[in-house]
Parts: structure tokens; C-alpha cells; sequence
């Protein structure tokens, strides 16, 4: 009978305390299943709320890590550096897990399953339900982390470097919402200003890209220098993907049409499918983009 995984559940907080105990207590009250809860750990990233006084409270129950200010990409960097387990499961402080996350995903968890990533209740500020029906994820705190597999892509900026071992075939997908992800004024993602989120995710992508590039050489565990050549060139291409849209959401037509070329030679290269292509292209030509921006508390959904 083989061991159960251990997972490390580890929060990510920035002046998120409003939400934090929440948080905690959906790690700490998951329902028992074929896993251990390794641990719980929140890193207070240079918070000036009351986060540090919420933390006190569960002083005993979790892990604390209080330091200066380091920004989003070393918190979750250091989410993986810091943990001891055999999985990671990453949480946003303003977000919380459904009682039956570790449960449903640790029998998920095989010897080839490096990744693991499922769909979220989108809610607002309070908690309420905005999305009808349940949302794709992708997310920081809709994955789970095999923790050796992950050390090999450190540091990362964004929880989307991670997807690298989904594109490598060591990822699972699953359809059940386990994270209800939180949208409020105060979230790290600007979803209202034109092309800001988009400029965001294509920097973020080409620096993978770039990453995966610089592994060629001396290729990890999971994937072969050639699965490392496709994958750098399909981040490349979701890369171009973004820019169109950024140009488009700032009503730069003609700036996302001169994108439109590489945008094609990157998918080809990568043998990507040209469904991608084919919509920016059919949203340059109407100058419509595919996300629609929403102010406050709304949320960025494809049309």
C-alpha cells in the first residue's frame, strides 16, 4: 500500500487579512481522504493590516512567516522553497478551498502526476456567488504542486510558470470547483485598465519561454529537450496571443494586426491548433476584443 502524499497548503497574504482567516480555516477543515496535511503555512508578505493579529489567533494551528514586502512572484516562489512537502497547494489569501480539495485532488495524484489543476466559484467581496455556473481555472489557488517538480522551474513571477508541466503531459485537469476565487476592488489584478492584465501575461509567458529556452541543455526530469522546444514556442505563442488582445483593449487595431503574423508563426512552431489564431484574428477584423473588461468588483470573461 503505498503512503499517502503530504500536502503543504501555503497562503499567500498581502494586506489580505479581511479574508485570512477564511482561508486558514478551509485549509485547516479539509475533509480526510488518501493524504496527510503536511502543513499549513502562511507567508505575510510586509502586510500592514490586521493580518499579523489573525495569524496570532491561530498561532499553534499554522506556520507564520512574517517578513518585508517582497512582492507576489518571491511569495510564490518561496511558497515552494519554504514548504516540506510532497505537494504544494498555493492560496491567495482573498480566496478559500472547498472542504473536498485535498480529498478529490490527492486521488488524482499518480507517480506521473506532477500538476494538478481544477475549476473555482467565482465570488465577490462578500462571498456571494457572481458567475452562475463554475469558471476554468488556472490559477494560484486552483493548483497543486508536485513540490521536487516545481523546485526545477524556481524562481517564477506568476503561478502560469507552473503550467509548464501541464503542456509537458504530467498534468491533470479536473472539472470540480474546489477553490472559491474571490473578485473584489482590492485584488492584484487590474481587470479594468485596457491591455494592463493582457501586457501582464504576455511578459510573463516569453519570460517561460525564455526559462524553458535557457533548459535545453541540461533538460529536467519531467520533460525532453524537445518537449522543452515545444512548450517555450506554445508560451510564445499564448505570449503574441495576449499583445493582440492588449492592442485591441486599447484600441490599437492596427498595432494588434502587425502581431497577428507572429502570432501565426509562433503556433506553427509549436504545432499548436490555429483555433487560438483563427478568434484574434475574427476580433481584429471586427475590432472587438475577446475579454471583456469590467470595473470594481466584476470579472474578465471571454465573449
Amino acid at each position: 500500500m503505498s503512503t499517502p502524499p503530504r500536502i503543504s497548503c501555503v497562503i499567500l497574504c498581502h494586506n489580505y487579512g479581511r479574508y485570512l482567516d477564511r482561508a486558514i480555516t478551509s485549509c485547516l477543515e479539509q475533509e480526510l481522504g488518501n493524504f496527510v496535511l503536511h502543513e499549513v503555512i502562511v507567508i505575510d508578505d510586509g502586510s500592514s493590516d490586521e493580518t499579523e493579529e489573525v495569524c496570532l489567533r491561530h498561532k499553534g494551528e499554522v506556520k507564520i512567516i512574517r517578513r518585508e514586502q517582497q512582492g507576489f512572484g518571491q511569495t510564490l516562489t518561496d511558497a515552494f522553497l519554504l514548504s516540506t512537502g510532497d505537494w504544494v497547494a498555493p492560496l491567495d489569501a482573498d480566496d478559500w478551498f472547498h472542504p473536498s480539495k485535498l480529498r478529490t485532488c490527492a486521488e488524482a495524484m499518480t507517480a506521473e502526476t506532477l500538476f494538478i489543476e481544477h475549476w473555482e466559484n467565482v465570488v465577490d467581496s462578500h462571498g456571494s456567488p457572481k458567475l452562475k455556473d463554475p469558471h476554468p481555472g488556472g490559477n494560484t489557488s486552483t493548483l497543486v504542486v508536485q513540490r521536487r517538480a516545481a523546485l526545477s522551474l524556481l524562481p517564477v513571477s506568476n503561478e502560469i510558470f507552473f503550467h509548464a508541466l501541464r503542456e509537458a503531459g504530467r498534468g491533470v485537469v479536473l472539472s470540480e470547483p474546489l477553490t472559491f476565487y474571490r473578485i473584489h476592488p482590492q485584488s492584484m489584478t487590474d481587470r479594468s485598465t485596457p491591455g494592463l492584465s493582457q501586457d501582464y501575461r504576455a511578459e510573463v509567458c516569453m519570460a517561460l519561454s525564455d526559462r524553458l529556452g535557457a533548459m535545453y541543455g541540461n533538460p529536467p526530469a519531467w520533460a525532453t529537450t524537445r518537449q522543452l522546444r515545444k512548450i517555450s514556442r506554445h508560451f510564445s505563442s499564448l505570449a503574441y496571443g495576449h499583445r493582440v488582445e492588449s492592442a485591441l483593449q486599447r484600441k490599437k487595431r492596427l498595432s494588434a494586426l502587425v502581431l497577428i503574423p507572429g502570432m501565426l508563426l509562433a503556433a506553427l512552431l509549436a504545432r499548436d491548433p490555429i483555433a487560438p489564431w483563427l478568434r484574434s484574428v475574427t476580433s481584429v477584423i471586427v475590432g472587438r476584443p475577446l475579454v471583456r473588461l469590467t470595473s470594481d468588483e466584476g470579472s474578465q470573461a471571454e465573449t
